[in-house]
């Protein structure tokens, strides 16, 4: 199992509590957020990260080498900034499998990745988007899929009493996107997920576990709190 973190962020709603780290490094109970995401993962069955790095990356790399991990650990450095989509080809171009699983490095969703992997395959789908079903919320877009799953469309945010969102874990076939030979520098979201939606390839897994995003310094406090619970 291969899965890519997206850990190039450069955390600028956050640079007045992290000063200036990558979000993955931001510390959650006196460890980096990358360490909790590291656990999860590893309860998951994950075999390799590549970590897609770019903002301070060597905070990062000194981090890794004081870690005992129980995956293989590699990573990939952006130069200059590629958007969401350049970091992630560049890391897909040192994989192996077929289809690899994509994860943000500044978000957790405790989805089941094995169950969300057999959906994918099952499809033969180009991509699979981990879903969570909010309630009264305006920061995220939604995603309107059919009863079947496949995604129909993207809408910009807005609030809304109810929707599903892009919970920010991905199921990649590689040589679908890989094939799409897009630019380096390139936005996944909107160069890719909106751009090709109407070819009816990517679909929705629905999960029910917890969901954080500590790109704002209110749900950074939040996962402070949560953690405890969370990984007692």
């Amino acid at each position: 199992m291969e899965v890519i973190v997206l850990a190039g962020g450069l955390g600028t709603r956050l640079q007045g509590v992290i000063g200036q780290y990558p979000k993955c490094m931001a510390q959650v109970n006196g460890q980096p957020f990358l360490a909790w995401l590291f656990r999860y993962l590893a309860g998951q069955g994950c075999t390799r990260v590549i970590l897609s790095l770019g903002f301070r990356h060597d905070v990062v790399i000194e981090w890794l080498a004081t870690q005992e991990l129980p995956f293989v650990v590699d990573y990939v450095i952006e130069t200059e900034p590629l958007g969401t989509g350049g970091g992630m080809q560049l890391a897909l171009r040192q994989t192996v499998a077929d289809n690899v699983i994509v994860v943000n490095g500044d978000t957790m969703f405790q989805a089941d990745l094995r169950a969300q992997m057999d959906y994918h395959r099952h499809l033969h789908a180009a991509t699979t988007l981990g879903l969570k079903l909010m309630h009264r919320f305006d920061r995220y877009g939604v995603v309107n899929t059919n009863r079947n799953g496949r995604i129909l469309s993207f809408e910009e945010k807005q609030y809304r009493d109810e929707g599903l969102i892009n919970a920010g874990v991905y199921i990649i076939n590689t040589r679908a996107y890989l094939d799409k030979e897009l630019p380096l520098k390139h936005s996944f979201e909107k160069d890719y997920l909106e751009r090709y939606v109407p070819e009816g390839k990517f679909y929705g897994y629905t999960g029910e576990g917890y969901f954080i995003d500590i790109g704002i310094p209110e749900d950074y406090e939040r996962a402070q709190t949560d953690f405890k619970t969370l990984f007692a």
